[in-house]
């Protein structure tokens, strides 16, 4: 660790701390089922509408064969939950959610 950061520098950060919902898209039991391309395609065009709706704020397919990706969602963890639950994916057993309540800082994002 290169950095240092104090105390004050800490709780300065805390201060800012928004709330967000992290969701945690797993891949279900019937990932491989028939036509699960275009289910796949329609999850995708949703989460990417999603995206530009400003309900997600950081979108991360993942590669794995366990994790399908992440959200960071900008709405209450109740509404991320719903939500989710109404993903083509996850509906068709394909994925499943969790979604998780966490913090963001103003300004944190990816790197250009």
């Amino acid at each position: 660790m290169a950095s240092h950061v104090t105390d004050e520098q800490i709780r300065e950060l805390a201060a800012t701390a928004r709330p967000f919902s992290l969701a945690e898209l797993h891949w279900g039991p019937a990932r491989h089922q028939e036509g699960a391309e275009a289910i796949e395609l329609e999850h995708q065009r949703r989460m990417v509408s999603l995206r530009a709706d400003g309900v997600i704020a950081v979108l991360c397919p993942v590669a794995s064969d366990t994790v399908a990706g992440l959200a960071i969602m900008t709405v209450p963890t109740g509404e991320a939950e719903e939500i989710m639950a109404a993903d083509p994916c996850v509906r068709a057993g394909m994925m499943t959610c969790d979604v998780l309540p966490c913090f963001g800082f103003p300004g944190d994002r990816l790197p250009g």
